[in-house]
């Protein structure tokens, strides 16, 4: 088990709810809308999307007075808590308040002045509204620059902890603090430096990404690396692409590492070998497709061939083999049913909705025996086609050795 840092705890409410970040809040998936904020109900229609795909918070720009006027149409109407990204204008911000956000994104590298800054956070203690201190390496105060000579992880946290002291003068103190940067190693020792010196929430991400797979290896390889080190609150994939896959790659971050309850499928499959009956790829693709939507809060397995999948994936809840022509349909390792190989996806989906209703224990007692059968007849029939090595191990060896020899 992870053991996180502790640290203080805000709260964001929404007209649906608040959610809590930091303490001992479950971590919270966050993304942001790239719709134009004014665009009231192409904002809504994202924002649904994104919290179907697991968003806790979603972010709107708010950029424009048309931008402060469309949240406050959106902010009543949304699932979820909406914070507002706010960059160079403070009266943006205050405007953002006056709409009734849950919560400010203020950039310390472009809204300076520190009687602008302390205002915004007395605007924002009066409603009992949080802020996030949002230091980014791209965007980074000059000062900071001229000091450093370039964005470094002393510098970021200097940015962070000036802006702080500002809202410390006004007695201001439901913060969030992120030190993003696009560099992960930077990005890395920033946050753990931040970790070192304050007890408010932080905010993960690995900014500017880009897109997958590269932008979801570098989000995955900062963020997962610091939450498993016990640092982070609340986490952003930032990623060149819909932002329905940021909220779905985050939530399934924190369900693989145990830090959020799993309510989506987790799928597993083989990574394919001699002995695949089935196009594992295809299958597991479709499969992956078909089981997306569905909240269904088991481990899913699709493996190639019936002599080794059942027993490689017996941990899984439920789990799908190819072989002789047949699915081969198992629960915790248990055969149940055969179905036709072209059929494999479709039993698949609708025996998993059967097990998260019924339960194993009421699938396995109900499994064909006839069926069961047939699966240990064709696992016997492979084995004899392929024998125990498929790959002809041993005489690739032998093959290697000639030649070095």
């Amino acid at each position: 088990m992870i053991a996180r840092r502790q640290t203080r705890q805000v709260t964001l409410t929404g007209a649906s709810g608040s959610v809590k970040v930091g303490g001992d809040a479950p971590i919270s998936v966050q993304s942001m809308t790239i719709t134009k904020t004014a665009d009231v109900e192409g904002t809504l229609a994202q924002i649904y999307a994104l919290a179907a795909a697991g968003a806790d918070i979603v972010r709107c720009t708010c950029n424009e007075p048309e931008a402060a006027e469309g949240l406050a149409a959106i902010v009543p109407r949304s699932p979820v808590p909406i914070v507002a990204d706010i960059h160079f204008q403070y009266k943006l911000a205050l405007a953002a308040l006056d709409a009734g956000v849950a919560c400010l994104r203020l950039n310390p590298g472009n809204i300076r002045k520190p009687a602008q800054i302390k205002l915004v956070a007395e605007e924002a203690k009066a409603r009992g509204v949080p802020i996030r201190i949002g230091v980014n390496a791209g965007s980074l105060d000059p000062e900071m620059y001229t000091k450093y000579g370039s964005a470094t992880p002393e510098a970021l946290v200097e940015s962070a902890q000036r802006e702080l002291a500002y809202f410390e003068e006004v007695d201001f103190h439901d913060v969030k603090i992120s030190v993003k940067a696009s560099n992960v190693p930077l990005m890395i020792e920033a946050y753990r430096a931040l970790a070192e010196v304050t007890d408010h929430p932080l905010h993960l991400g690995v900014t500017e990404a880009g897109p997958p797979p590269a932008g979801l290896v570098k989000a995955t390889a900062g963020i997962a690396t610091l939450l498993a080190e016990g640092i982070g609150d609340t986490i952003r994939y930032s990623l060149t692409a819909d932002p329905v896959e940021e909220a779905r790659a985050g939530r399934q971050l924190l369900e693989a590492m145990g830090l959020r309850t799993r309510k989506t499928v987790d799928l597993i499959a083989c990574p394919s070998c001699g002995r695949a009956e089935v196009d594992v790829i295809r299958v597991a693709k479709e499969a992956e497709a078909a089981l997306a939507d569905r909240k269904l809060p088991i481990q899913v397995a699709v493996m190639g061939c019936v002599v080794n999948g059942p027993g490689e994936a017996r941990t899984a809840d439920l789990g799908i083999a190819a072989g002789n022509g047949k699915g081969h349909l198992f629960v915790k390792g248990q055969m149940i049913r055969v179905v036709p190989e072209a059929d494999m996806v479709a039993a698949l989906v609708e025996e998993a909705e059967r097990l998260v209703a019924e339960g194993a224990e009421a699938r396995i007692a109900a499994a064909d025996v006839g069926a069961v059968e047939e699966a240990e007849r064709d696992r016997q029939v492979l084995l004899a086609e392929q024998g125990d090595d498929p790959n002809a191990v041993g005489q690739r060896v032998e093959l290697i050795r000639k030649e070095l020899t």
